[in-house]
């Protein structure tokens, strides 16, 4: 069974507050977070942060836009058209007719119009109603324009969120193999205590790293036996025959998958390791000891 730190640290959850998992792999990260409070707290946290970052980068449609411009398109519409019925008062004099005129010097007649003031009025009405239709279709592109462009920012910012998150996790991982290649590389300041199997478990096989100097302890599983549910491994450190608590054993730890830092301990001329309830014990229980080995 995978340790839900290192469930935790896989990106699955990441990948579930993106929307990314089909739906086999979202039940399997669901059914995570139902048995681990750990792996829950992280999700809701991952989902909080996620809803807060977009909703502070959103682009919100100004309220009643629309409304507003076909009401002021309309209005003006209105406005052109009621224009010549306004202005078709009587004349004093009739309209101009055509008349002909013929001089010696010009033979040819020669003809005079007056335009009509309506028409002159109709014309303008056409034309102001073509330039506003026009610029509703500019308006209608350049919006359509802007959504999709607002929507392709919002894709990108949460693109980078989520190549942020999944650094940081990339990041943990780098330095925890950092640091524990530094303790193996270090036999001078880490002395290796090898921890052997009791006559109960006689294949069960770890080893300690302890520093004196800096009271730093480290466990490396090579061996042990698998655990019952509700249990796990848990260090203890005898000092002058005295049993100090040293910290529990995640899942991947008792698994061999990786080298966990456990409780600093200020002097020590053994170690065991006892299964306990999860969380751990006050005191050892001495029937369960699994492995032992003294310095």
């Amino acid at each position: 069974m995978k340790d839900f730190q290192e469930y935790i640290e896989s990106g699955r959850l990441e990948q579930y507050a993106l929307g990314e998992l089909d739906p086999a792999a979202r039940a399997e990260v669901e059914d995570w977070a139902a048995r681990y409070p750990e792996v829950r707290r992280e999700l809701d946290e991952l989902l909080t942060g996620l809803g807060a970052y977009a909703e502070a980068h959103a682009q919100v449609v100004p309220a009643g836009l629309r409304e507003r411009v076909f009401g002021r398109v309309l209005a003006e519409i209105g406005g052109v058209a009621s224009a010549p019925a306004a202005s078709t008062a009587p004349v004093a004099a009739p309209a101009a007719v055509p008349t002909m005129r013929v001089s010696a010097s010009n033979p040819r007649p020669a003809e005079t119009y007056a335009a009509p003031a309506a028409a002159q009025r109709s014309g303008w009405a056409i034309a102001a109603s073509v330039a506003l239709l026009l610029s509703l279709a500019a308006n209608a592109l350049l919006y359509s324009r802007w959504q999709q462009t607002s929507t392709e920012l919002v894709a990108a910012q949460n693109s980078q969120a989520r190549f942020a998150q999944t650094s940081q996790v990339m990041e943990r991982r780098l330095s925890s193999t950092q640091e524990q290649l530094h303790i193996l590389r270090s036999p001078q300041e880490y002395k290796m205590v090898a921890l052997a199997g009791t006559p109960a478990h006689p294949t069960a096989k770890a080893r300690v790293l302890y520093s004196a100097a800096a009271h730093r302890v480290y466990v490396d599983v090579q061996q042990l036996p698998s655990l019952p549910a509700g249990k796990q491994y848990q260090l203890w450190a005898l000092d002058k025959g005295k049993p100090v608590d040293a910290g529990v054993l995640a899942a991947n730890t008792a698994a061999g998958d990786s080298i966990q830092q456990m409780k600093d301990i200020a002097s020590a001329q053994a170690f065991a390791m006892t299964v306990e309830p999860v969380g751990g014990s006050a005191g050892p229980t001495l029937n369960t000891m699994t492995v032992i080995g003294n310095m």
